[in-house]
């Protein structure tokens, strides 16, 4: 598993903030429309994204690998919490909310930037504070087709 510094040149990061969104209190990520990157790329290049509404994809938060369901609202793109395993994802309540814990002990409020590091393109995303510096375990998903068995029977 080959380890990427978050300031390789084969990882883009893109500068993102936070908001809420529904009736939460606790602060999402907004994930920008990819028409909306100009301006957002701090390094490295990146021209899509590659995340849409119902994807789970992995996030490593604080070096610990996690699991996010990507969802939407009227203003876009967004990520409410990160969870221990897909199913936790799947079903958001039933586990610890991994995004809120480290937004609450880095005092990050709905408004505050945070960098979204894209380390696999639709697969393994890193998010960090502005300034901070991490290293990613970078990894491929199984192929699809495995993917797909695995989830079927996830349930």
């Amino acid at each position: 598993m080959p380890r990427v510094p978050s300031d390789d040149e084969d990882i883009a990061s893109i500068r993102v903030s936070l908001a809420r969104s529904g009736g939460t209190r606790r602060p999402c990520v907004r994930i920008p429309n990819d028409d909306e990157l100009d301006g957002r790329v701090e390094s490295g290049r990146c021209e899509s994204l590659s995340l849409a509404a119902g994807d789970i994809v992995r996030v490593a938060v604080d070096r610990e690998e996690y699991h996010a369901p990507v969802r939407s609202d009227s203003d876009g793109r967004l990520i409410r919490g990160a969870f221990d395993n897909r199913r936790l994802a799947r079903e958001p309540g039933e586990g610890a909310n991994r995004l809120a814990e480290w937004l609450a002990e880095n005092g990050r409020e709905p408004g505050d930037p945070v960098v979204l590091d894209v380390v696999v393109p639709g697969e393994q995303y890193g998010l960090r504070i502005p300034g901070e510096r991490t290293v990613y375990d970078a990894t491929r998903g199984p192929r699809s087709s495995l993917s797909d068995i695995a989830r079927d029977l996830d349930g």
